[in-house]
């Protein structure tokens, strides 16, 4: 039997979903599962009603919620909802080393970027913070996997790290990666390069300078789309 939990964000995203809005957003996304038409404002409204009506207490417990409105989903919104779960304030203390299994459960059957980005640059982002050895090597791991959204996600984990970027984790992530045609593994390249750009242009551009000819140019187009602005002076 479902968490109440479980029930009550389903019936809640039934409730508050609009048809006429449900069909683009899927062809926006281009998801094979369907939408209820529930944006995200509301969509996480809801979730953070109902996480407070429902608090969750136990680790495996909020582990299993977040695995049933997965895995049982048959709307995108409730995978959505279940990210929400995974990421929420109070579930904090529960988001430890080994949690890096049910990240790479989401990430894998996500398989796209709606899911994935935020995954890597929030929850891969938080357990590198806070077991930095350990999850470098998982990382450095993550970018040769056969998986390309295992590998998009070891580049992307350090967004918006600035001046606490691990620059040797972060170039051995993207190096295995520089040839690779994949157009989402290319921009998410330019996109690592583009967030170190705010704080250290003369590595990102030095880094692009070495790898000349192997680097991509949607890449490197991307890392560079605010060298101009950065060297003017120009905030953010």
């Amino acid at each position: 039997m479902p968490h109440p939990l479980v029930t009550a964000l389903r019936q809640a995203l039934a409730d508050n979903g609009d048809p006429a809005k449900a069909e683009g957003m899927r062809q926006y996304m281009k998801s094979e599962m369907p939408y209820r038409g529930v944006q995200t404002p509301l969509m996480r409204r809801i979730c953070r009603d109902l996480f407070l009506r429902y608090p969750i207490q136990e680790k495996d417990v909020w582990r299993g919620v977040v695995l049933d409105l997965w895995r049982e989903a048959e709307y995108r919104e409730e995978r959505y909802a279940a990210l929400e779960l995974a990421g929420a304030k109070p579930h904090e203390p529960f988001r430890t080393l080994d949690t890096l299994p049910l990240w790479e459960e989401l990430v894998v059957t996500g398989a796209w970027w709606d899911y994935v980005d935020g995954i890597a640059s929030h929850r891969l982002r938080e357990l590198l913070e806070r077991f930095p050895a350990e999850m470098a090597r998982e990382m450095r791991c993550w970018s040769r996997d056969p998986d390309r959204w295992k590998r998009r996600s070891a580049v992307i984990c350090q967004l918006n790290r600035k001046e606490q970027t691990d620059l040797a984790l972060l170039f051995d992530c993207i190096d295995p990666n520089l040839c690779d045609p994949d157009f989402f593994i290319r921009k998410g390249i330019g996109w690592a390069l583009r967030s170190l750009a705010w704080t250290d242009l003369d590595t990102v551009e030095s880094y692009i300078a070495r790898n000349e000819g192997r680097i991509s140019p949607l890449s490197r187009r991307e890392a560079l789309k605010n060298a101009g602005k950065i060297r003017s002076g120009g905030g953010r």
